[in-house]
């Protein structure tokens, strides 16, 4: 099978661990990828809400150098542009996309931008769950719409072919988001409210408006996303938060952005080593192979593929 993951938290783990990428342990490793018929992944460095310029630029960078390093040493594939998306498809490469999780990376300072584009950043999270310069994530206390820095912000970054994730934020901010920019928004590990009440999952209203605008929503395999009852979440959540998502017209929307090394996992997913389990499962479960195909990787690519012509 091929899998596109949109999220996952295993670079942010290897740097503060002082780990590689290729770790038996981790969620996520360069050997269980290679083990998929064809294997892109989206790796995140996460920045904690309460960091400094200094200590937010400084994980960054290390992040990347990291990155970097592993793609030479491995011989994969660092998205740049469709062009190495289509070459990692058609020699079934790994790919690595560099990802930041909380734009809490520019620090009010819209000049960070043009660095996140040079070291080949391809998303941003808007927002982790605090408030930062951008405006408010979905546990936010405080004034949780778009800021003055934050509308500067989304134009700068969509001028610069940054994808604008929406996971993590404010419902208010969304919509402020949404007013405000043109191209396709992400979700990159949202599920769905509907099926598991907790404030980081989406509204129905906010998928549809992810759907018009011709966007991407990615599964997330956290327990308390899954299931409102944490303790009884399992892999066949997935299929109820999926088929939600089609029955509003998701189908060249849904995608998987599992979360791996972000979060703790229903007893019945290991890793990344379950995604064949989970895929046959939804197989089995009458959903053609070709809807599965796109849930698990044609959506993502396209998505990715066409963006750059946005």
């Amino acid at each position: 099978m091929r899998l596109f993951d949109l999220h996952c938290d295993t670079l942010y783990r290897a740097v503060t661990e002082g780990m590689t990428l290729n770790e038996r342990a981790f969620h996520v490793s360069i050997q269980k990828g290679r083990a998929l018929e064809h294997w892109i992944q989206c790796m995140a460095i996460w920045i904690p809400d309460d960091f400094s310029p200094e200590e937010s630029k400084k994980l960054f960078l290390r992040a990347h150098a990291l990155l970097k390093e592993t793609c030479k040493k491995h011989s994969i594939i660092f998205y740049q542009n469709k062009q190495d998306l289509q070459r990692a498809s058609e020699t079934n490469c790994p790919c690595f996309i560099f990802t930041v999780e909380n734009g809490k990376i520019l620090q009010g300072d819209l000049s960070t931008v043009l660095l996140l584009k040079e070291c080949g950043v391809k998303m941003l999270t808007l927002t982790w769950n605090g408030h930062n310069e951008i405006g408010g994530g979905s546990e936010s206390t405080k004034n949780s719409g778009i800021t003055e820095f934050g509308k500067k912000a989304v134009t700068e970054l969509e001028k610069s072919g940054i994808i604008l994730d929406v996971s993590h934020a404010s419902e208010k901010l969304f919509y402020d988001v949404l007013e405000r920019t043109k191209k396709p928004l992400a979700a990159s590990h949202s599920n769905a409210k509907a099926q598991a009440y907790h404030v980081r999952n989406l509204t129905d209203d906010q998928f549809r408006c992810i759907v018009q605008r011709k966007g991407l929503v990615g599964l997330n395999f956290y327990g308390p996303f899954l299931n409102t009852d944490s303790s009884r979440a399992s892999r066949f959540d997935l299929l109820r938060h999926a088929e939600h998502f089609l029955s509003l017209g998701g189908e060249n929307t849904l995608a998987i952005g599992s979360d791996f090394d972000g979060c703790d996992l229903p007893v019945d997913i290991a890793g990344l080593e379950s995604a064949e389990e989970i895929y046959e499962m939804f197989l089995r479960e009458n959903y053609s192979e070709k809807l599965v195909k796109k849930l698990f990787f044609e959506n993502a690519y396209k998505f990715c593929e066409n963006f750059d012509n946005l």
